[in-house]
């Protein structure tokens, strides 16, 4: 599996759910593989931390009953800029559990 892959044009990591996470802020989608073998993003958020957000996030079990397995994350420092990017991939993509944005 990639380690890395391009929503859009903004490069994110791939990492398992019950990884070691930083407490940096950034983006993250929670996303899984479709039968056609490509990423399906299932929510897309920011936080401040990934480390105090990613493993206690109320989405994640409703992302996995859609089909959710990883988590793709991006380092992203500046609130201003997580919030543009947020805003872009949820209008771009449409995920199933983000309500607002779109």
């Amino acid at each position: 599996m990639e380690h890395t892959i391009n929503w859009i044009s903004h490069e994110f990591a791939v990492y398992q759910h019950t990884g070691q996470w930083n407490n940096v802020g950034g983006i993250y989608i929670f996303a899984g593989v479709n039968p056609q073998n490509q990423w399906t993003p299932y929510y897309i958020g920011q936080c401040d931390s990934f480390q105090n957000r990613i493993p206690s996030h109320e989405q994640w079990g409703k992302a996995q009953s859609l089909g959710a397995t990883h988590v793709h994350a991006m380092v992203v420092s500046l609130a201003a800029t997580r919030d543009t990017i947020e805003s872009e991939l949820i209008q771009a993509f449409q995920p199933h559990l983000n309500a607002q944005l779109k």
